[in-house]
């Protein structure tokens, strides 16, 4: 009977009457509750009193392997109910028509659905998956998707959907609808956004990124001064770009529209790139006094050769991206430049072969993008290029790039002017010019008129290519029909690192630049300049000379002093 007691204590005291259950259909009075009962009338020292104690703990232990056979029924008939039922379908919310009623979509079938009375259809979002069950009534939220295919904008829609292009082209596209979240977004054309799996909903934004390759924040002050020995070709940009910008109204009143595109071209190193980004900022900051607008240029740096890419299509996208920032910037009221150097690599004249060529795709999608600029008047394309000859002349006609600018290579006065720009007063001189010439600006300007002199003189020494035209004349050229505002900045650069070099072995810092120091600059630079070419081929050598290609027979450069030999000519 103690154990008993204690059996109770513990917690084990049961009803005498278990209510119907699983497994016991009926309800019934526990056999325990009754032996107690017996019990607890029966003497101790009835001689029955063991058995019946040995028959109550049996009928204890039976009934604690019942409770637990019991529990693992019930757990098998859980886990057999969970994988014998049939799966949820995942469907894509599309909107709620009336009260209680969800537009889904599944796969490619739609449908109009139930919603569950124990969910909030009022919370459920555009675009997110829903879970639905055999009768396809929605039972529950799980969220947007994580994953889906990412597109770009062809258009926004005046009811707020979305033209999205399905391939690089844009020949190919479809509407969708916005997420909740994207409702009241303002998306742009050229913007990405990922599409739910059934291509239906555009769920999450990418805002379009700007291409940094080809956009500088902040084009470097550069006024007109600062480029010396172009004083030509600056003019011509200014008559055609600059004043029909400043002054719309007079050429309105004489019928003449603005120029759209120019053609930079000559030798390399002569001052394209420096001008096209002094147009930008000296165009800036006249259009900005004019109007008395806080107007901000936009300069977009191209590199022709990185346009090109061996994927069929890339290269005319890139092109379609650059315009259309373009002309977003330009209704954005910036002063848009667009600057491709090296364009004679991206627009290269057509091919009539049986291959494909790049250029047979990529002039014409550069052609109609250029014809797409005539309603703007605040965008200017710039082409710069050594070879124009290279150019189809489908880019090159009026309308398109309406002038050919030629930047030369600089004259004395020219190189003269370019010297002193870089020997400017921040540049320390050597104190024994100084000295002799009686001060630092008179020491400076004799730099500048003997350096000058020093890369102009005709001579042995200077000689450095020989050039056959088919007239059969042939002419010897110096270092001075080779100049150009590059190597004139290298050779100043040369002298400085000269001048450091002595300061650093005297332990000194009054050390400057001097005669000597420019002079063997020049000497190391037509020595041995990347400017000039590596190889004896003649296209390499046609891009630097100021000549017509078409005359050209052959180049012989001269090295050391003395002209090679007959079998070292350049074919």
């Amino acid at each position: 009977m103690a154990d008993r007691s204690r059996n109770r204590r513990n917690g084990e005291d049961r009803p005498p009457f278990e209510p119907a259950g699983p497994g016991r259909p009926e309800g019934r009075i526990r056999a325990l509750a009754i032996l107690e009962e017996i019990l607890k009338y029966t003497p101790q020292n009835d001689p029955r009193m063991g058995l019946l104690e040995l028959l109550y703990e049996q009928l204890l232990a039976d009934e604690r392997q019942l409770r637990e056979a019991q529990e693992m029924i019930r757990q098998f008939n859980e886990t057999y109910e969970k994988l014998t039922a049939p799966a949820n379908r995942i469907g894509t919310f599309l909107g709620s028509p009336q009260d209680g009623i969800a537009y889904i979509a599944v796969g490619d079938a739609e449908y109009y659905a139930n919603v569950d009375p124990n969910l909030d259809i009022k919370k459920l979002k555009v675009g997110t998956r829903v879970k639905i069950n055999e009768a396809f009534a929605v039972i529950g939220d799980i969220g947007y998707h994580p994953e889906g295919p990412i597109v770009k904008i062809a258009e926004v829609l005046p009811d707020g959907r979305l033209r999205i292009a399905m391939d690089a082209q844009m020949v190919s596209s479809r509407i969708v609808l916005r997420s909740s979240d994207l409702s009241e977004k303002a998306l742009k054309v050229g913007d990405e956004v990922r599409l739910d799996p059934t291509m239906r909903v555009a769920i999450e934004h990418f805002q379009k990124s700007e291409i940094r390759g080809y956009f500088l924040e902040k084009i470097p002050e550069i006024p007109w001064e600062k480029i010396g020995g172009q004083e030509e070709a600056i003019r011509l940009i200014r008559d055609t770009i600059e004043r029909p910008l400043l002054y719309p109204e007079l050429y309105k009143k004489f019928g003449k529209r603005s120029l759209k595109g120019i053609l930079l071209y000559g030798p390399p190193g002569c001052g394209k790139t420096l001008i096209g980004k002094a147009t930008a900022y000296n165009l800036t900051q006249a259009y900005r006094e004019r109007t008395g607008r806080d107007v901000r240029e936009y300069f977009m740096l191209i590199n022709g050769p990185q346009l090109l890419n061996m994927w069929l299509g890339e290269t005319e996208r890139f092109i379609r991206e650059i315009f259309a920032a373009a002309r977003e910037r330009a209704k954005e009221g910036y002063l848009v430049f667009i600057f491709i150097d090296e364009a004679d690599a991206l627009l290269r004249v057509r091919s009539s072969g049986r291959y494909l060529n790049i250029a047979n795709t990529v002039v014409p999608q550069f052609a109609a993008e250029m014809d797409g600029l005539v309603s703007l008047e605040n965008v200017v394309v710039m082409l710069t290029s050594n070879r124009p000859d290279y150019i189809d002349p489908a880019i090159l006609r009026p309308e398109r790039i309406d002038r050919k600018v030629k930047v030369g290579r600089p004259n004395r006065d020219a190189s003269r002017d370019i010297f002193a720009i870089y020997l400017n007063e921040s540049v320390p001189l050597d104190p024994k010019t100084v000295q002799e010439y009686g001060g630092v600006e008179q020491a400076r300007r004799a730099l500048v008129e003997q350096a000058a002199d020093y890369l102009f003189r005709k001579d042995r020494e200077t000689a450095f290519l020989e050039v056959a035209l088919k007239s059969g004349r042939r002419e010897t050229l110096y270092w001075s029909d080779l100049v150009s505002g590059a190597l004139i900045m290298s050779a100043v650069e040369r002298a400085k690192d000269m001048a450091i070099r002595r300061c650093i072995e005297k332990g000194t810092d009054q050390e400057g630049v001097s005669l000597e120091d420019l002079k063997e600059a020049i000497r190391q630079e037509y020595k041995e300049s990347e400017i000039f070419p590596k190889t004896d081929y003649l296209e390499d050598w046609l891009k630097l000379l100021d000549y017509d290609p078409e005359e050209v027979v052959e180049v012989r450069p001269v090295r050391g002093g003395r002209e090679r030999r007959a079998g070292e000519m350049v074919v």
